[in-house]
C-alpha cells in the first residue's frame, strides 16, 4: 500500500473527552483530515515545538528525547500511522544510525511530538483514511464520515472566545512581560494566547 502524506492541521479541545485535545492532520494533496484524540500532555508537548517563540525553561520530555538523539547521532527519518483498532491509532518511528535502519513502536502522540522536532515527515495508508478520516468543507464546516461516529469524537477548529482572556487592554510591553512571566510558570496555554494578541498588534 502506497503511503499518504499528512500535515499537522491544528490542535484543538475535545469537546466530548474533559481534558483531552483533538490532534488535527490533514492529507497534503488532497481534502481529507484524521483526528486523533490525545492527552493535554502530549497536546501541549506538539503546540510548544509548533512555537518558535516560546521555549521552555527546562526541556520536556520530547526536547530531552532530541537532545539525548543527536548526541547519538540518531536521526527520525519518518513517522507511519500503520493500524487503528478500536479508535486507537498504532504509529512506528523509522528511525536511522549509521546506515542502519530500525523501525520503533511507540504512540502516536509521541510520534507526532518527535516528528515536529525532527523535521520528520508523517504518513498514513489510505484503508486509515477511509476508515477514520473527515472531509473538511470549504467553509470549514466538519462532516464525518460513516465509518466515523459523530458521537465520539468533535472538533473545534478554534478554540470557544469565551475561554479566552481579554489582553486588548495591555500595551505591548506588558504583554511581553506577561509572556515570558508564563514561560517561567511553564503556563504554555496562557502564553500562547498572550503570543497571539501580540501578534495582532501593529
Amino acid at each position: 500500500m502506497s503511503l499518504i502524506k499528512l500535515t499537522i492541521k491544528g490542535i484543538s479541545y475535545s469537546q466530548t473527552q474533559s481534558g483531552a485535545y483533538a490532534l488535527v492532520l490533514s492529507e497534503m494533496e488532497g481534502t481529507r483530515t484524521l483526528p486523533i484524540i490525545i492527552g493535554a500532555f502530549e497536546a501541549q508537548s506538539i503546540a510548544i515545538a509548533l512555537e518558535k517563540e516560546i521555549r521552555p525553561p527546562r526541556p520536556l520530555t520530547h526536547d530531552l528525547f532530541k537532545t539525548f538523539a543527536d548526541r547519538f547521532k540518531i536521526n527520525i527519518k519518518q513517522i507511519i500511522i500503520h493500524k487503528l483498532v478500536d479508535g486507537v491509532f498504532f504509529s512506528s518511528l523509522i528511525c536511522e544510525r549509521e546506515g542502519i535502519e530500525e523501525v520503533i513502536d511507540t504512540r502516536t502522540s509521541d510520534a507526532i511530538a518527535l516528528a515536529v522536532r525532527f523535521q520528520a515527515p508523517i504518513y498514513t495508508y489510505e484503508n486509515i483514511l477511509d476508515k477514520a478520516g473527515i472531509y473538511l468543507k470549504l467553509d470549514e464546516e466538519i462532516t464525518f464520515e460513516e465509518d466515523l461516529d459523530p458521537d465520539e469524537i468533535e472538533i473545534a477548529l478554534e478554540k470557544e472566545s469565551s475561554k479566552e482572556e481579554d489582553f486588548s487592554v495591555f500595551s505591548l510591553q506588558e504583554l511581553h512581560e506577561q509572556l515570558n512571566e508564563a514561560v517561567a510558570n511553564e503556563d504554555y496555554e496562557l502564553a500562547a494566547q498572550i503570543r497571539d494578541e501580540i501578534s495582532k498588534r501593529p
